[in-house]
């Protein structure tokens, strides 16, 4: 068993790499998605690899079902049993609106209210026993659920971060009567303060849970039929890897896993590359999704909604996203304005270009019209382009409303998307205090690397890299993701009135269920490490800020030093005449995986001896509002260390990568371009 795989399903495209681990060889597919069964398109790609599939040893997925269907509101049907007096949190929130400024909005809640009973039992912050709860009211509710339909049930009590024993219980007393396993408790999923969040990430869980256990159950059994020895592991948000059996039971770790894995492989990529300060730029056939590293690490966020008032207050890789790809539409408004995105063409019936029936002007069509992708075929797409059909559907539905010819038209449309785009990045550095000029981007996704050159240039960001399988890169952070678990328990007290000995009791009992975990995933790894973190706060304030703990010196002096240390990083200031406060103590437990030798995997690559002879053709490309005579290269055939100057056109299976004249492209040890950008 030699073959690792990674499987990432997107809007558009189900992308598969799949890499020999004794000789290197790689093996790339892109299929369509198909979203009335990802399975289906999960099982396609994989067949168009064309490996034996008993030779797999490892199989890695980042799937899409879960936030597709809490985005698109069609998960189970779900019951909640929860305190007397809280049945309506779910919907009152914290008095947000869905429009700042505006009058009206809705907001659906993921459970009814005719759905959500509450009982009698109480527990204050302390974890103290205020009612006890009466088991023949829980059984009472269970039925009544059961009853109006539910499928799913999620039992929130009050205060149950701080003891959780009336929902342990509780779900005892379900795990006897309901008709199935999918029952959820809120402590379970997150021991933290605030009952909104708590209880909103839960009811994501308990929404979803049906859904993600019966698609990775169906292709689980497809896999096995159809001969492959190792089973599937699931991608995580907080950009780890998870055992099916895990994915079941915390079913919203699942959401949002599909991005994470490419800020996971960008990361690994742009280390070994040598940059630690990196914006990647994941454009992809229907979204934009913009994350950052620093210093070498992912910024993960654990304040993050879905949409609103659906917050995810698990660990979550901090991405950003925007309706542009390559599927995006283009079109005019009622005020007469040109618009792309965030409506999306999709795999069905896609761009024009596709050949599949669709007929709206989208941003792919405006590459083919301005020769930065081919006009004869597109990668990946069978049907032949017509591109006659594309000219007038630019003339008439953008040039003409507009006064601009076709390929003007076209070029408007990657301006607009291009600000998009551009803003999105602003909106992760410069709003954050960081200078994009700082940092490189990291342009991957199938289209990705059409705007990498064009953004860099727009923000003042020196280098572009394109890694070396571009298109697939979220399916490769499926492959290089290690193993790992979150864990957070509330403590909201003084740290004057803590002890060492709390707080280590605390933090080795997330190691216990952390390591726990990883023995129960049966997943390989080479080591494990632990890190511990606190959330703390200054007494009064509402926000916290997160420091890293040494578990050999939890002392209220240490800690004061540590709270101060992170204040002046942020802000600038200090604040060490007000009294110290421990919100939230967290710990990461991480089994690493055997790491993987890029260099094998560029070296297994046919290359030519010079630059020259990976030249395959010339086009006119449109830059800068005029038609610039452009080489076509065949980016697998060129040489480690070449060094080229735009203009270029890179061609591979996943994508093409569009260099702007001005720049220097360099291909560094591990195959990716490196473009500077003058």
């Amino acid at each position: 068993m030699t073959y690792h795989i990674g499987v990432d399903i997107g809007g558009t495209f189900t992308d598969t790499i799949c890499i020999d681990s004794e000789n290197g060889e790689v093996r790339l597919s892109k299929v369509p998605s198909t979203p009335e069964n990802q399975a289906t398109g999960f099982l396609n790609g994989l067949s168009a690899t064309q490996i034996a599939f008993p030779a797999i040893s490892w199989l890695v997925h980042g799937t899409t079902v879960g936030t597709n269907a809490t985005l698109e509101r069609n998960g189970a049907d779900c019951g909640l049993i929860t305190t007397r007096g809280f049945r309506d949190i779910l919907e009152l929130g914290r008095r947000e609106r869905p429009q700042l400024y505006g009058l009206f909005g809705e907001f659906e809640p993921l459970i009814p209210r005719d759905r959500r009973i509450e009982i009698g039992g109480r527990m204050n912050a302390r974890g103290e026993i205020v009612e006890d709860m009466d088991d023949r009211e829980v059984e009472e509710a269970i039925r009544a659920l059961q009853a109006r339909g539910c499928e799913s049930l999620l039992i929130g009590f009050l205060h149950s971060y701080a003891n959780p024993v009336h929902e342990e219980r509780a779900a005892a007393i379900a795990a006897r009567l309901w008709h199935n396993p999918y029952i959820t408790t809120s402590s379970d999923i997150l021991g933290e303060f605030r009952e909104v969040e708590r209880f909103g990430t839960a009811a994501v869980n308990a929404y979803i849970q049906p859904k993600i256990h019966r698609y990775v159950s169906r292709l689980r059994d497809s896999l096995r039929e159809a001969g492959v020895p190792r089973d599937l592991v699931i991608m995580q948000a907080n950009g780890g890897i998870m055992s099916v059996d895990a994915a079941c039971r915390r079913s919203v770790s699942t959401v949002l896993s599909g991005p994470a894995a490419g800020v996971i492989a960008a990361s690994y990529i742009s280390d070994l590359a040598g940059y630690k300060n990196v914006i990647t730029c994941d454009m992809g056939g229907t979204s934009f999704d913009v994350g950052m590293i620093v210093k070498g690490e992912p910024i993960v966020t654990s304040d993050r909604d879905l949409g609103f008032g659906l917050p995810m207050r698990i660990p979550i890789i901090d991405i950003h996203t925007i309706g542009a790809g390559g599927g995006s539409i283009a079109r005019i408004d009622e005020a007469g304005l040109l618009k792309v995105g965030p409506a999306s063409a999709g795999a069905t019936p896609g761009p024009i270009a596709y050949g599949r029936g669709g007929t709206r002007p989208t941003v792919t069509d405006a590459n083919v019209m301005l020769g930065r992708l081919s006009s004869e075929r597109l990668l990946a797409v069978n049907a032949a382009i017509d591109r006659e059909k594309i000219e007038a559907a630019f003339r008439d539905e953008i040039g003409a409303p507009l006064g601009l010819a076709p390929t003007q038209a076209a070029a408007a449309v990657l301006r607009i998307v291009n600000d998009a785009m551009a803003g999105a990045i602003r909106a992760v550095s410069v709003q954050r205090g960081l200078d994009p000029r700082e940092f490189a981007i990291f342009a991957f996704g199938g289209a990705g690397p059409l705007h990498g050159v064009a953004l860099a240039r727009e923000l003042g960001v020196p280098k572009v890299i394109v890694p070396y399988v571009p298109g697939i890169t979220c399916a490769l952070g499926c492959i290089v993701a290690d193993v790992r678990h979150d864990f957070v328990q509330t403590v909201s007290r003084a740290v004057a009135d803590l002890s060492e000995h709390e707080i280590a009791e605390i933090l080795a009992r997330h190691r216990r269920a952390g390591e726990d975990t990883l023995r129960r995933d049966e997943v390989p790894v080479e080591r494990t490490e632990v890190h511990h973190f606190a959330d703390m706060q200054y007494e009064g304030q509402t926000y916290t800020v997160r420091v890293p703990l040494d578990p050999a010196a939890l002392d209220v002096a240490n800690l004061h030093d540590r709270l101060a240390k992170a204040y002046q990083d942020r802000f600038g200031i200090t604040l060490t005449q007000f009294r110290p406060k421990l919100t939230n103590l967290r710990t990461t437990v991480i089994g690493i995986r055997p790491s993987l030798d890029l260099k094998r995997i560029v070296a297994a690559t046919q290359r030519q001896a010079s630059a020259e002879h990976a030249v395959i053709g010339h086009r006119d490309v449109w830059f800068d509002d005029n038609w610039v005579n452009t080489p076509i290269y065949d980016r697998t055939k060129l040489p480690i260390g070449t060094r080229i100057a735009g203009p270029g056109i890179f061609n591979q299976m996943d994508t093409t990568t569009v260099v702007e004249p001005n720049t220097d492209i360099m291909v560094d040890d591990f195959g990716n371009l490196i473009i500077e950008v003058k």
